[in-house]
């Protein structure tokens, strides 16, 4: 393979790097837990919280609405994570430092 079809190679897979970098970032990831759902843009940035209106709650459980919404946003970033690490394992382990 001669260095010009090696550079040319090398710039589309940037170029489609840059393109599931820029998607992935673009995804809503939802997370739960049984009082609260989220969700998380790919950049691990909150987008929203909704607490079910159906649930009985008062001042009491506020501790516990705290522990749900813990839940439900570290769910959400796994899967970030998760979705992130599958669609950019075809890149090859080295560029795991670079995200």
């Amino acid at each position: 393979m001669n260095m010009q079809a090696l550079m040319k190679q090398a710039q589309m897979m940037q170029k489609e790097l840059q393109k599931t970098q820029k998607d992935l970032e673009n995804t809503i990831y939802e997370g739960s837990s049984s009082l609260v759902f989220v969700k998380m843009n790919g950049k691990k940035e909150l987008v929203s919280v909704e607490i079910k209106k159906d649930s009985e709650f008062d001042a009491e459980d506020l501790e516990m609405l705290e522990d749900m919404i813990l839940v439900a946003v570290n769910d959400a970033v796994k899967k970030v994570d998760k979705d992130k690490e599958s669609k950019l394992a075809k890149y090859g382990n080295g560029l795991s430092g670079l995200m």
